[in-house]
């Protein structure tokens, strides 16, 4: 890709930025790897020799954000790397990324975070944050070194795809972690209800002869979490939200002053669990794909804010983990390449505005982990995000930049993607440079 440029005028593009209010059309001027100004067109005619971008016919953003995926490394390089997983992130439009801790071994040390940080800038392409473990080992039995952690560069804390079953632990958690000002990104299972699952539990699931997670093992962690926020004052992300009323217990939440914050992903204000039909592995998820009221509960919960943001949770998976017996295969599923078109078809639907769509891509995760992101404000890094939303493309496996390919949208048309991707003012994609 290009050099960094020392002036650059972005010029022609509709430029839309929630964190400002701006939608419309600017020129916007970067100077080495920040955002110098943004204007109206034709106010930078004194401002010397820059070089000229243009974005005609695009959306220019802000890079988009995602808090929640898999990068697999260190340990399991055969599903992804933090070089292909940023490859996907920065075709997929995002110019900052947070990686769970559950690599091999787990990122409860600093030498892990570094040995992340040293990978991601190696790869030199989006910004990769790592999340520590809230657990050592994310056994639940006691709390990783935060400090430690912290100062290694951990933004975030997570036991990721395994809930704190503990309750007095997480109490401590949330108390010792005034000390890094982080949050704890939980993902609320109750085990003893959902033990031996491999989708929703359904009439279809007792059709299928599928073990089922019911909704209340989701519901019952988010209520206790709610609980212990309300008790110690400690910030809670909630991650994939999937039932309606575990929307119901955040609205109340945050109704009630308690400090939580909650992530959707794409596929689950997508697909149903009839997708599950067939014994589709590449339907299988955790949190499974719920009910179609469930499906239709996030979305709505999305625009009204009471789920604040979008994450991928991004979970390459190789095929032979996923060609096998369906309560034997892995959970999970791909989500940088697919997290932006599948969103913009909720706008084309009128279930999103094109501002909040863009608002829970970019400033709305930014503010759920405290990260520096998600703004073309005057001073800000140089990270943004163009996109053409008429360009589509029906999904194959040669559009997947990621190691792994497991992903249950093949054959979809995809419309609305990234043309190009900066950061630090710093082409890293180009969708034609790519031949795309």
């Amino acid at each position: 890709m290009s050099s960094e440029p020392q002036r650059l005028l972005i010029q022609g593009g509709r430029v839309l930025d929630p964190a400002s209010g701006l939608d419309g059309a600017f020129d916007i001027l970067v100077e080495g790897q920040r955002i110098a100004a943004v204007d109206k067109p034709g106010q930078f005619t004194g401002v010397g020799d820059v070089q000229v971008l243009s974005a005609k016919g695009l959306l220019v953003t802000p890079g988009l954000v995602d808090i929640h995926v898999h990068l697999r490394e260190p340990g399991q390089e055969w599903k992804e790397t933090v070089l292909t997983g940023s490859r996907a992130a920065v075709a997929g439009g995002f110019t900052t990324v947070c990686c769970m801790p559950n690599t091999k071994p787990v990122n409860d040390a600093a030498s892990v975070t570094e040995f992340i940080l040293e990978q991601a800038e190696r790869a030199n392409l989006c910004r990769v944050h790592p999340i520590g473990a809230i657990t050592l080992g994310l056994k639940g039995e006691s709390l990783a070194p935060y400090l430690e952690l912290a100062e290694a560069g951990c933004v975030a804390f997570s036991d990721d795809g395994r809930p704190v079953t503990n309750s007095a632990i997480m109490r401590k958690a949330l108390e010792y972690n005034f000390l890094t000002g982080a949050v704890l990104t939980v993902h609320e299972e109750d085990l003893q209800l959902s033990e031996g699952f491999s989708m929703n539990e359904s009439a279809r699931s007792v059709k299928l002869g599928l073990k089922g997670m019911p909704d209340a093992a989701e519901n019952v962690m988010i209520a206790r979490d709610i609980e212990l926020a309300r008790l110690t004052g400690g910030r809670v992300h909630f991650c994939h939200v999937s039932t309606a009323r575990g929307v119901t217990l955040i609205r109340r939440a945050k109704e009630d002053g308690i400090p939580v914050t909650a992530e959707v992903l794409p596929h689950n204000f997508t697909l149903d669990d009839s997708a599950v039909e067939g014994f589709d592995t590449q339907a299988k998820m955790s949190m499974p794909l719920r009910s179609p009221e469930d499906v239709a509960a996030m979305a709505k919960a999305l625009q009204e804010g009471v789920i604040d943001c979008i994450a991928s949770d991004h979970a390459p998976h190789e095929a032979d983990s996923k060609n096998v017996e369906f309560d034997k295969a892995s959970f999970g599923i791909l989500g940088l390449q697919t997290t932006l078109p599948l969103t913009l078809a909720k706008v084309r639907s009128g279930e999103f505005t094109l501002m909040r769509a863009i608002e829970a891509l970019t400033v709305a995760p930014a503010k759920c982990l405290n990260l520096s992101a998600g703004t073309l404000a005057k001073g800000a890094l140089a990270d943004i995000t163009f996109i053409d939303l008429e360009r589509s493309i029906t999904l194959e496996p040669k559009h997947i930049r990621s190691k792994s390919k497991n992903t249950p949208f093949y054959g979809w048309e995809l419309q609305g993607l990234a043309a190009k991707t900066m950061v630090g003012g710093r082409l890293v994609f180009d969708s034609e440079e790519a031949g795309e």
